[in-house]
């Protein structure tokens, strides 16, 4: 896998959740048992540990398993986010995150893998947000063809059944990439709150 800069879409989330008002906070989203605000702090909490999966900086916030706990915002959320996403974007610049072995969830796995893994994170999640929002969302081209090579990746794997996502989702092979790798994440892309 090449780099792929995260920069664009890591802005195209902080723009999203800047649009969130605070009575969209409690709406459902695609994810299952999760409203905007855990949605939300979700990806605050992946952000702060693959940016520390991209310098190596192993501990605490690369150890612990996604499934840990629901998360949640604090009430600095909309300064702290935003912050969150530049420092994982700047993070993920260095060609030296891409390669060598690091940690994410607790999972020991090579630097590329945990590039394409975060790029993932933030395409779908863009869209589980724009969704439970009503706001419109176009990904960055190169994180979504990251996300769903992965996403491909994901699905021919024979331990699927372990993985974080749920049962891909029919899709037709000719319909846009981004609704081809939502389906692959699990979810439908017909979604609507």
């Amino acid at each position: 896998m090449s780099i792929v800069d995260l920069g664009p879409q890591t802005r195209i989330v902080a723009r999203l959740a800047e649009s969130v008002t605070d009575e969209q906070l409690t709406a459902r989203t695609p994810c299952p048992d999760c409203a905007v605000r855990n949605l939300l702090g979700h990806v605050q909490l992946l952000s702060v540990a693959f940016r520390d999966a991209a310098r190596k900086d192993l501990g605490a916030t690369t150890d612990t398993a996604p499934d840990a706990a629901v998360p949640d915002i604090g009430p600095g959320w909309r300064e702290e986010l935003p912050k969150a996403l530049d420092d994982l974007a700047d993070a993920w610049r260095d060609p030296a995150a891409w390669t060598g072995m690091t940690r994410a969830g607790g999972v020991d796995l090579p630097g590329e893998v945990a590039g394409a893994v975060v790029a993932d994170e933030l395409v779908i999640h863009g869209w589980d947000l724009a969704r439970a929002t009503g706001l419109s969302y176009a990904p960055d081209p190169a994180a979504l063809a990251a996300a769903h090579g992965f996403l491909l990746m994901a699905a021919a794997d024979p331990n699927r059944d372990n993985s974080p996502f749920g049962p891909a989702v029919p899709v037709p092979e000719d319909a846009p990439l981004l609704d081809r790798a939502v389906g692959l994440s699990g979810r439908d892309p017909g979604w609507r709150p």
